[in-house]
């Protein structure tokens, strides 16, 4: 019973409704009295939107605006239409083409129905994010090229709709590739710490009035219609270019795009756009996709922005610093082609790097330049007042706001860091193409030479010289090899680790150009600021590390034929010397080389040596001391004779250096702990103020603790205290010598560890 009472109360409304006549059926489904006409019919009945409406008739959209729908429209009004008739030379709408009607009806079209509470909100994936929207996605896009110059003929072309990275795809079939148009409302600009200059920056005749669409003002905004919103303004609107159609459109830039289109674009046909423009048009073209080099940062031709999210393009564009012909030619000439003979024979790389230095993934504002980075992470250095090119007709900036970013046409280049720096000389010569892969690899050294806020000198070995020595590159197997002059090799970590260190030798930091000079004799510590490499010396424009002195051999600086001076190049940051040798790193141990220096006639190191050399901590043979391993960093403090002397009279050290018997172990230990207390462990530090504090020794308490000796080191003073406050200076006519990542120092005093 219960389910005949459901089935009947299922079919009642059906049986009341088929009992209505026609008319209360019509009335039930007619248009409510209160909903507001759709767009075309609010235009006409306003009786200000003429022209505009014999346009939107011209286009074809007269059907499609007067029906359902959900559209923003940006609605220029008659007196607007007047005034870009007059401008373009039409008598009338009457006179405007099909075409221009379809691009200004279509690019007034925004989708998606928007009052102006909501123009600069982003829709986000996640909802509404508040103020941080300044464009939106038009009906206007381009779609196929017929007839495009490509080649050795005519083609049809399509524009990619992505971003060509790596791994991603550049076109996707269904995307038009549709223009966005840009607004500024008083909500987003005031979010992001904007104003009227930035506004005007680009658009200095127009008024900022808290709602611009481009140049134009919005006079009468939030016009409600049945399929939209209504907005109107007081200007007509073109469909702005992207920014690969601006450079084509530039003769002033001409040769930035020559270099662009020669080197990092190309035409490969798209399957999915021929099978498409057929089935549009029934031709049999093939249809050409027009991309960018995949390692650029963004494609000037995309109209999408990044499309992580559906909408990004309403929070962010690209911006495009352009460098004019005149400043761009002294360019090549001055540094691209300082070693090549043309621009064909230059790595692809360098373009893709030059390239990217004048690229930003993001929208560059006047007033926010300082916060932006390019696409190799560097600041931007073109200041957007002084170096800006000023149109020679209109006298205005040559910055744009564009359909897909903006565009700067500058006098500057970008001084980029791989440009200007001691990097530089080794990434634009082909001599050195072995240093720049070691830098290029993640070695890290690169972002350190490149720096060009630090200051540094480089002695950089050409392949030539790395080649004679034993380094190459396996380009087949994609590793490093080196053999040794006994003709062992190694391949792989093992060789890149050697030839690592060889050039982390030849990369000294130089703030006050210390190195400008090499007539003269000092030392000096290589390596960056931040991680310390080995200390070089140089004596009359030759240089050796502690490796050379144990192979016997200097380094020698390459003459220029012309001066008959050592062949330099200056940079921004620095100054490079080319080598005819390596500063080689130090096979032996440190031991090794203070047994040297004690055991030549009159040695101030005897004494204190001949403790050590009696002591079971080293070994003679091959000067090895407990836990001096090679490869790390230490420091010898060195007592001369006299101190040694001293600390016998004092009884820290045994007046006799052999201990042999059982009976001395006491003995043995006293000498162990004083001679390890000398050695500070993981710290080289030299007369030249960047050691200082603290450091850690070679001696561990009874309980296994550190001890630790304090260093004062200043220009031409180097002064060791033990934790009694005892005092030992060293003596510089006898210090800074070298070993493997050490150095040795003898002081007039020698130091004791107290409990």
């Amino acid at each position: 019973m219960k389910k005949m009472i459901r089935y009947y109360l299922l079919f009642l409304p059906l049986i009341l409704f088929t009992s209505c006549s026609k008319d209360e059926v019509n009335k039930y489904y007619e248009r409510p009295d209160s909903l507001e006409d759709p767009i075309y019919q609010q235009l006409v009945a306003r009786g200000n939107f003429t022209s505009l409406t014999a346009l939107i008739e011209k286009a074809g959209y007269k059907d499609i605006l007067g029906k359902s729908g959900y559209w923003t429209m940006i609605a220029p009004n008659d007196a607007a239409f007047a005034e870009f008739f007059q401008e373009q030379g039409y008598a009338n709408a009457a006179a405007v083409e099909d075409t221009t009607a379809v691009k200004i009806v279509k690019y007034a079209l925004i989708y998606n129905a928007f009052r102006t509470e909501r123009m600069s909100d982003y829709q986000s994936p996640a909802g509404w994010m508040e103020d941080m929207a300044f464009k939106r996605r038009t009906a206007y896009y381009v779609g196929y090229e017929e007839n495009v110059s490509v080649g050795s003929g005519n083609k049809v072309l399509i524009q990619s709709n992505r971003n060509n990275a790596e791994g991603s795809i550049p076109y996707v079939s269904g995307d038009n590739n549709n223009k966005h148009i840009s607004y500024f409302m008083d909500e987003f600009m005031t979010a992001n710490g904007l104003g009227a200059s930035d506004y005007n920056y680009f658009y200095p005749d127009a008024n900022y009035m808290g709602f611009n669409v481009l140049d134009a003002e919005v006079i009468n905004a939030d016009i409600v219609a049945e399929n939209g919103i209504i907005h109107e303004s007081n200007k007509v609107l073109l469909p702005l270019p992207s920014l690969d159609k601006k450079l084509q459109e530039s003769p002033n830039y001409s040769l930035f795009r020559e270099l662009l289109e020669e080197h990092l674009v190309e035409y490969p046909v798209n399957q999915d756009a021929t099978t498409a423009y057929f089935n549009y048009t029934g031709k049999t073209d093939e249809v050409l996709l027009k991309t960018y080099d995949p390692a650029l940062i963004f494609s000037p031709n995309n109209e999408n922005y990044l499309k992580s999210d559906d909408n990004d393009a309403q929070t962010d564009g690209y911006t495009l610093f352009v460098p004019n012909n005149t400043v761009l030619q002294t360019f090549i000439d001055e540094v691209l082609l300082k070693n090549y003979t043309s621009l064909n024979q230059l790595p692809k790389y360098v373009f893709e790097d030059f390239f990217n230095a004048h690229m930003v993934q993001n929208s560059v504002w006047p007033s926010k330049a300082a916060g932006f980075s390019n696409a190799l992470e560097e600041d931007i250095r073109i200041d957007l007042n002084a170096d800006i090119d000023i149109d020679p007709v209109t006298q205005k900036k040559n910055a744009q706001i564009l359909s897909n970013g903006f565009f700067y046409g500058t006098n500057k280049i970008q001084e980029s860091n791989l440009f200007y720096s001691v990097y530089t000389s080794a990434y634009l010569d082909p001599e050195f193409t072995l240093a720049t892969r070691l830098f290029n690899d993640g070695s890290g050294y690169k972002e350190i030479i490149s720096n060009i806020y630090s200051n540094y000198t480089l002695f950089l070995p050409s392949d030539t010289v790395l080649g004679e020595l034993g380094f190459d590159y396996d380009i087949n197997r994609t590793e490093w090899v080196y053999v040794d002059i006994n003709g062992n090799e190694v391949r792989g970590t093992l060789a890149r680790n050697r030839l690592l260190r060889v050039l982390f030798n030849g990369i000294v930091p130089t703030p006050n150009g210390e190195l400008d000079d090499l007539s003269g004799s000092g030392i000096i510590r290589s390596g960056d600021v931040d991680l310390a490499g080995e200390y070089i010396k140089w004596e009359n424009n030759q240089l050796w590390t502690a490796g050379n002195d144990e192979l016997g051999n200097r380094v020698n600086l390459k003459i220029d034929a012309s001066t008959g001076q050592p062949r330099y190049e200056e940079q921004s940051n620095g100054r490079t010397y080319y080598i005819d040798n390596l500063l080689q790193p130090a096979e032996n141990f440190p031991g090794a080389v203070l047994q040297t220096l004690a055991t030549q006639p009159g040695s101030e190191f005897e004494y204190f040596y001949n403790y050590l050399n009696n002591s079971p901590i080293f070994d003679n043979t091959v000067g090895s001391i407990d836990g001096v391993e090679l490869g790390t960093s230490y420091t010898f403090i060195i007592p001369n004779n006299a101190a040694i002397e001293q600390a016998v009279l004092d009884g820290v050290l045994p007046g006799d250096p052999t201990v042999g018997s059982a009976a001395d172990v006491i003995e043995e230990e006293q000498i162990a702990t004083f001679l390890k207390y000398h050695i500070i462990a993981t710290r080289t530090a030299s007369d030249d103020g960047l050691v200082n504090g603290l450091s850690e020794t070679l001696l561990k308490t009874e309980l296994g603790e550190k001890t630790y000796v304090n260093i004062a080191s200043a220009p031409g003073d180097l002064i060791f205290t033990d934790n009694g406050n005892r005092l030992a200076s060293f003596i510089p006519a006898q210090s800074n010598n070298l070993a493997n990542r050490t150095l040795i120092h003898l002081v007039d005093n020698y130091l004791l560890y107290t409990e």
